[in-house]
């Protein structure tokens, strides 16, 4: 017989786990074996939403890491065999406002809702809707990325996001090959990434899932991202990346993509704008939200220059002058003053 363990509204324990300022670690080893099953369905419940969860043993092994970029919160599970149901009683409490777009990294699920059963396997993507039940079960011990997107943000009618759940979304090709390896590395770095770079980040990849989804759903052509928009987001999301490298040149930006630097200045050119300076508008972006989100005189100009690829403060401050009509400073004091957002 299973054990499960539900009616999270009967009692409530807070778990505790590390955490850095944006990142939280939860893991069963930091409580009695006897106490881990309870434990792992608060942790779900606190991180993710309230869920019923099953197992064919008294104890669980299972840990949670989950990260804040921007709109985006990811949670990486690795855990045990088990079930979970997404149960009518949770949805009625109101937990759940997101679409969680889930790559399966390890292991496999079973996945059930809105009337369809599939299979993810490793690589595959799966979208969950919470605000309808759903019920995954894991036959094996497995490791799942989670990404959960705010509804409104995928743009969907409530019936399309009903038309792309319980369904596997193989990375074959197209979108899906992009977005999965995407998803993938954005779970397990970020932590590296400073707020500013992590917003700008979470804003490129649900711009991604978006278009997936549309996708998925047979949007027409002209209103999807072809073969060069889909190489200009993924070059736009290498450049974010690496935007603090001072050696991010189109030649090098080529190489990594196996084009041509021809190619990649076309790619710009098609909107109206030129590689370096999407990469110097990009810099000057993430500049100037880090000097205003620092206190007065916390940091330097070119400290805070070299952090986001440029040489020194000179060239920082030419380029700001030449594109805000203000040197760094005075535009600075100026926004300050005003009590202005950047």
């Amino acid at each position: 017989m299973p054990t499960a363990i539900d009616s999270y509204e009967e009692r409530r324990r807070h778990p505790t786990g590390s955490a850095s300022e944006r990142t939280r670690v939860l893991t069963t080893r930091s409580v009695p074996p006897d106490e881990s099953l309870e434990y792992w369905h608060d942790a779900v419940f606190d991180t993710l939403v309230g869920m019923d969860i099953a197992t064919d043993g008294r104890t669980y092994d299972a840990t949670l890491r989950t990260d804040r970029l921007g709109d985006l919160r990811i949670t990486t599970v690795q855990a045990d065999p088990g079930q979970v149901h997404r149960a009518s009683r949770f949805i009625a409490r109101g937990d759940g406002r997101e679409v969680f777009v889930a790559v399966q990294s390890t292991g496999r699920a079973q996945v059930e809702q809105d009337g369809r059963s599939t299979e993810l396997r490793a690589g595959d993507i799966g979208f969950f809707e919470t605000l309808r039940p759903f019920r995954t079960t894991f036959p094996e011990r497995f490791r799942l990325k989670i990404f959960a997107v705010p509804c409104q943000l995928l743009d969907l009618p409530d019936a399309d996001v009903r038309q792309i759940t319980g369904r596997a979304v193989r990375p074959s090709e197209g979108l899906p090959a992009l977005l999965a390896p995407m998803l993938e590395r954005l779970a397990d770095t970020s932590e590296s990434y400073t707020t500013p770079t992590a917003e700008r980040l979470a804003e490129s990849v649900i711009d991604l899932v978006a278009a997936t989804a549309a996708d998925q759903l047979g949007a027409e052509p002209a209103e999807l991202p072809g073969a060069d928009g889909v190489l200009l987001l993924r070059v736009k999301t290498y450049i974010r990346w690496h935007l603090s490298d001072p050696g991010l040149t189109p030649s090098v930006i080529a190489g990594v993509h196996g084009i041509s630097v021809r190619y990649v200045h076309r790619l710009f050119e098609a909107e109206g704008n030129t590689v370096c300076q999407w990469i110097r508008e990009q810099r000057l972006r993430e500049c100037r939200r880090e000097l205003l989100a620092q206190p007065p005189g916390s940091v330097s100009l070119g400290q805070v220059a070299r952090r986001w690829g440029f040489a020194g403060p000179a060239g920082f401050g030419k380029a700001f002058r030449n594109s805000f009509g203000l040197s760094p400073t005075d535009w600075l004091d100026q926004v300050r003053a005003a009590g202005e957002p950047c």
